[in-house]
């Protein structure tokens, strides 16, 4: 009697081990997900920083005028960013302005005293990362990332 207890309640296991490895699945598939996307985002993050903070040392480099600074700057955080895909080409802006203490970036003339002393700051900014990340929940993917840096430049 006692082994046909054994007999059916083995019996009635039966599929456990399968309903089991879905839920388990489903999870660690939920997880892996997550971290692969999110990696994807962190990575192209880094990039767009990288691809300003090199725009804006390349401004550091003598060029004749103001102008051909800021210019430098933004052609170098192109070339920097020109790895993302097409769908998400991101878009570099630089200026030079002065500097006020309290982040306002005012464009006026810049000179070799302290109070005139200018900065440059290098925006390089991606949008319409929906379509190349995989889908995810809308709330969980950025509409857009950036990336800024800013150097004091030095005009004598």
């Amino acid at each position: 009697m006692n082994a046909t207890r054994t007999f059916a309640s083995l019996r009635s296991q039966r599929g456990v081990y399968a309903i089991e490895f879905a839920v388990v699945f489903l999870i660690f598939f939920t997880i892996l997900y997550a971290v692969i996307c999110y990696g994807m985002l962190f990575a192209f993050r880094l990039g767009l920083q990288n691809a300003a903070e090199d725009g804006a040392r390349a401004a550091l480099r003598y060029q004749s005028s103001i102008e051909g600074r800021k210019n430098r700057a933004a052609s170098i955080a192109t070339a920097q960013s020109d790895w993302m895909p097409q769908t998400v080409k991101p878009v570099v802006s630089a200026r030079i302005c002065r500097v006020e203490g309290v982040n306002e970036c005012t464009p006026v003339s810049c000179g070799p005293a302290w109070g005139q002393r200018c900065q440059v700051e290098v925006l390089v900014e991606a949008n319409n990362l929906r379509s190349l990340l995989p889908p995810l929940p809308s709330f969980a993917v950025p509409s857009q990332i950036a990336g800024k840096a800013s150097m004091l430049l030095d005009l004598r």
